[in-house]
């Protein structure tokens, strides 16, 4: 496992972060707590170091488990938490990203994980209701009194993002170090915004679902996908097959697994990417992280990307087309 830093910080993570949101069997398929430790103790021998979870994952049972299967060995890892959705749907109070839900959040969350501190607390969502100063604000505020080491947002416009980080370089707060969206072959949005923004800004990406809710890994269109996916079958298009048949071709070829090479695919884009893996059993586990020995020739970069048939759009797009017409043909050669 091969290890980089978390955005501007001094913070050492594993290129590859292990998600636990399958922890608990609460709310729909998941993963007993012996399997959770199965499958922590291979991610921990295979060098991995972060494991990410929410407030909410599994109704609160991920954080429990992790509290209890972190037991002695807590400081070896960093613990990545989220908060913003609600604790209590009849109260007003009890989700967004407001001052007084980010106390009560925090407080439950280092309960559960059996912690005094969290190495990064993350934004879940945008809430449009509350002003950023006071988010930022309130979240410095639980760096400096040492619960939180470093702080990221999830599932946010990139303008509010940029402005979020300006306002915290201008007023001496905690910036946000890491961004954490879905990305993946069937899903490559941020790479119109998000992922240049954030790339501008050394913010580190953790990229969820890389496997597009399993549908990259082969299982359906293999036929061996098990009951309670959160994927139906029926609900894939000719589209997703196509992607799936490609990264299938592409991984036969390698002598690969198809999810080790959808996930490569992810952390070929960038540098700042580090997918986040998840598992309900410690052999999905395995395979996924064998995706981290995994690199894929150019030809097979281009050809995966192309059968997506993604296009940024505007303004990216025209930029491009217009670029050397505005600053010249010289403007091909120019190394940034």
């Amino acid at each position: 496992m091969r290890y980089r830093l978390f955005g501007k910080t001094g913070l050492r993570v594993s290129e590859l972060l292990l998600g636990a949101m399958t922890f608990g069997e609460q709310g729909g398929v998941g993963a007993p707590i012996e399997e959770c430790r199965r499958i922590l103790d291979a991610y921990a021998d295979a060098g991995g170091n972060v494991v990410d979870t929410a407030i909410n994952y599994r109704g609160g049972a991920s954080e429990e488990f992790l509290g209890e299967l972190l037991a002695g060995r807590r400081d070896r890892f960093v613990l990545s938490t989220k908060y913003t959705v609600s604790r209590d749907g009849t109260d007003p109070n009890a989700g967004g990203n407001h001052r007084k839900n980010l106390v009560r959040s925090l407080e439950t969350s280092l309960s559960r994980l059996r912690t005094d501190y969290v190495d990064i607390y993350w934004v879940h969502l945008w809430d449009r209701h509350t002003p950023m100063e006071e988010t930022l604000r309130a979240l410095d505020d639980a760096v400096r009194s040492g619960k939180v080491l470093h702080i990221g947002i999830s599932d946010a416009p990139a303008w509010v993002v940029s402005r979020a980080n300006t306002l915290a370089e201008w007023r001496g707060w905690t910036a946000f170090a890491g961004l954490q969206v879905p990305y993946s072959l069937l899903n490559r949005d941020i790479e119109r915004e998000l992922l240049p923004m954030a790339e501008a800004y050394g913010m580190s990406v953790t990229a969820w679902s890389p496997l597009a809710g399993g549908v990259l890994s082969g299982k359906f269109t293999t036929g061996t996908a098990q009951p309670g996916t959160r994927v139906s079958p029926d609900s894939l298009t000719e589209h997703d097959h196509q992607v799936a048949g490609a990264v299938r071709e592409v991984a036969d070829e390698l002598g690969v697994t198809a999810s080790q090479v959808a996930i490569a695919w992810t952390m070929a884009q960038s540098p700042s990417v580090l997918p986040i893996i998840g598992a309900r059993t410690a052999a999905q586990l395995t395979d996924n992280l064998g995706a981290a020995d995994v690199t894929l020739p150019r030809e097979a970069l281009v050809r995966l990307a192309d059968v997506t048939g993604f296009t940024k759009g505007f303004p990216a797009d025209f930029i491009d087309q217009t670029s050397p017409w505005v600053f010249g043909e010289s403007w091909k050669n120019l190394v940034p």
